[in-house]
């Protein structure tokens, strides 16, 4: 197939588009830089340039293609507060997608995530998240958008990853908790520290993400989660390991100074199932552990200086 996939230079797609062309397929990729477009270009994908923001290009791109993927999403904006604005640009990109694809029986996948489906019980494909009420809200609702594409046909299927999709040359969750401990001498949990999330290896993720495309029934939900649940104090406890810095409970009250933006992320408990998936795809995750990558010490190699 002729694939375009947008976010195709980003961390899960510079492993998606080799995995893609060793499987026999033929990769278009969105690059809104000259960087990434060099990046694609020696990974022997062909390039077209522009942004989520440029529909005109989206629509064009996705007509010409047998598939679609779309993990791009502006993970900056996002960051500096507007979600919102984030999300919008997505659902924009989503509905001009959904156009260009309506009534052709080819294959539309996207990213999205598993936060927000249960707190403290396992998710599975079945649950669907809350469309309104929260920061996470509109990216839902976009995943519920595509879902409704199959009725429209459109071969259409949402990939939900775990909020730590981890490996070498992550800058992530992940990469955030290591930064912080050692900002702060300190690598922390709250409460007992049980509470627990899901990870995924990303050469796993971009395996789903071709058999997803290959493979995946009209409007399926799938999960990208190899460990259903990692607890928090154990992380924590590896970091502080390798960075020879106390392990230790921080309060509530104390979490936004420690945490920063991750305060509203540490205490989450929310462990996934992705049992249906695995057998829907035979989709069999082979990476390390996230407890495991984390022992493989890359996470906690000294920045690169800058000049």
């Amino acid at each position: 197939m002729r694939i375009f996939v947008t976010g195709a230079s980003g961390w899960i797609g510079s492993a998606l588009v080799p995995e893609l062309i060793d499987a026999g397929h033929q990769v278009v990729g969105l690059a809104r830089s000259e960087a990434s477009a060099a990046a694609l270009t020696e990974a022997g994908a062909e390039v077209v340039r522009g942004t989520v923001d440029d529909l005109d290009v989206l629509r064009t791109a996705a007509t010409g293609s047998d598939a679609v993927i779309h993990l791009a999403f502006k993970h900056d904006i996002a960051f500096s507060g507007d979600f919102q604005g984030a999300s919008d640009a997505d659902r924009r990109a989503v509905d001009t997608f959904g156009e260009a694809l309506a009534g052709t029986d080819r294959p539309f996948v996207i990213a999205s995530g598993v936060a927000g489906l249960k707190s403290g019980q396992l998710a599975t494909e079945q649950d669907m998240p809350e469309t309104t009420g929260s920061p996470v809200a509109g990216r839902a609702a976009t995943s519920m958008a595509v879902l409704d594409l199959a009725s429209r046909g459109v071969r259409s299927s949402v990939v939900r990853l775990s909020p730590t999709c981890h490996g070498d040359g992550d800058n992530g969750f992940m990469a955030a908790l290591v930064a912080i401990a050692r900002e702060k001498g300190l690598s922390g949990y709250l409460g007992d520290g049980a509470n627990r999330w899901p990870a995924v290896h990303r050469l796993d993720a971009a395996r789903l993400f071709r058999l997803a495309v290959e493979k995946a029934p009209a409007g399926s939900v799938l999960h990208g989660t190899a460990e259903e649940g990692v607890p928090i104090r154990e992380v924590a406890e590896v970091i502080g390991r390798h960075l020879d810095v106390p392990v230790a409970s921080v309060s509530a009250d104390d979490a936004a100074g420690h945490f920063g933006w991750m305060a509203g992320f540490v205490g989450l408990d929310a462990p996934v199932s992705s049992a249906r998936t695995r057998e829907l795809l035979d989709w069999h995750p082979t990476g390390p552990g996230l407890l495991e990558d984390l022992e493989k010490g890359h996470y906690f190699r000294p920045a690169t200086p800058t000049h």
